[in-house]
């Protein structure tokens, strides 16, 4: 959604998602992984559907996509919670994306760090 409205209510989606995630989400399904952290929100102009951009980190992989598949089960209960948080006529309906963009920033870090060390030993 374009527009300083859109982008607001994009930010505001953002936020009550993580907060359904992180405190109610977890009281109701304790098994998530511990780092999951909502890295953006796409919400259709007619405010009928929006896309919740979940970025999960754990070493374990298995657990990983455990955690989003609880994710996406859970749309429902996620979009009731948010009916309660915000204050719009209709809440769209949520699909959840996977973001892997902390993973691939901890792998560039590793990157980073492994040429940092072998320059100190080249020196």
């Amino acid at each position: 959604m374009k527009g300083l409205r859109g982008e607001r209510l994009a930010s505001e989606f953002q936020k009550a998602v993580y907060e359904v995630i992180s405190r109610r989400l977890r009281d109701r399904a304790p098994g998530l992984s511990a780092i999951i952290s909502v890295t953006g929100a796409d919400i259709a102009p007619d405010l009928k559907t929006a896309k919740i951009y979940v970025s999960i980190y754990d070493k374990d992989e298995a657990k990983k996509l455990a955690s989003f598949e609880l994710i996406k089960e859970n749309a429902g209960f996620i979009r009731h919670e948010l009916s309660g948080m915000l204050r719009i006529r209709t809440v769209p309906a949520l699909t959840f994306i996977l973001d892997g963009s902390m993973e691939y920033g901890a792998h560039i870090d590793e990157i980073l760090n492994k040429l940092e060390q072998e320059h100190k030993d080249e020196q």
